[in-house]
């Protein structure tokens, strides 16, 4: 009987990766994956159900942890502060998985169907927010608000860590994009914008 080997979904995952990118994803067979990994397909499915979840896994513990960061989060901050609060500690569940992170990334950019459920993905990361927030005193509405602002400055974020050949951490591409969501609100849209010509003056007369 063959010694069992440690972290068999590690291994089926980063083989995935490796195969998704170089063949595609619809292209890749859970065959070629086991194989790649040195497994079976029968231990394949002992831990995933499918192709698709080792990209989106049912286990993911983000959500939870975002609930636990908002819950936990000083109740004197503003809405946003708490948003960048949580984010920012959900930051080294990415970070600490950089390389495999950034794979799955590139995969999904390539398939139209994978991205459209990384966005209900993160639709389902907004309710999340929505409830935690709420459970801190917020009405609904401006819980709902504060949530899709700050899922969208998690996606747009995220895309700069993806493609930041500098390497800086997400939590500082989070950051960052908040301190940009919040100078839109506060600022002359042309005030800082070097590369964006304002409108001309109406001519007289």
């Amino acid at each position: 009987m063959s010694r069992w080997k440690p972290d068999a979904r590690g291994r089926l995952e980063k083989a995935a990766l490796e195969l998704y990118n170089a063949k595609g994803f619809d292209a890749t067979t859970v065959a070629e994956i086991a194989a790649r990994a040195g497994l079976t397909e029968r231990t394949f499915f002992r831990h995933f159900t499918d192709k698709r979840e080792v990209l989106f896994p049912n286990n993911n513990p983000l959500a939870d942890l975002l609930t636990k960061a908002t819950t936990n989060a000083p109740t004197d901050l503003p809405p946003l502060e708490v948003i960048t609060h949580a984010l920012t500690q959900a930051a080294p569940l990415f970070e600490e998985r950089a390389d495999l992170v950034r794979q799955r990334q590139a995969v999904i950019t390539a398939n139209p169907s994978l991205q459209e459920r990384e966005l209900a993905k993160l639709a389902a990361l907004a309710t999340t927010l929505t409830h935690a927030l709420h459970k801190r005193g917020l009405n609904t509405a401006t819980a709902a608000l504060a949530a899709d602002i700050g899922i969208a400055t998690f996606k747009a974020a995220f895309e700069h860590w993806t493609n930041d050949p500098d390497r800086h951490p997400l939590a500082h591409h989070i950051r960052q994009t908040l301190n940009t969501a919040r100078h839109i609100t506060t600022n002359h849209p042309y005030a800082d914008d070097t590369t964006t010509t304002p409108p001309p003056p109406e001519c007289e007369g």
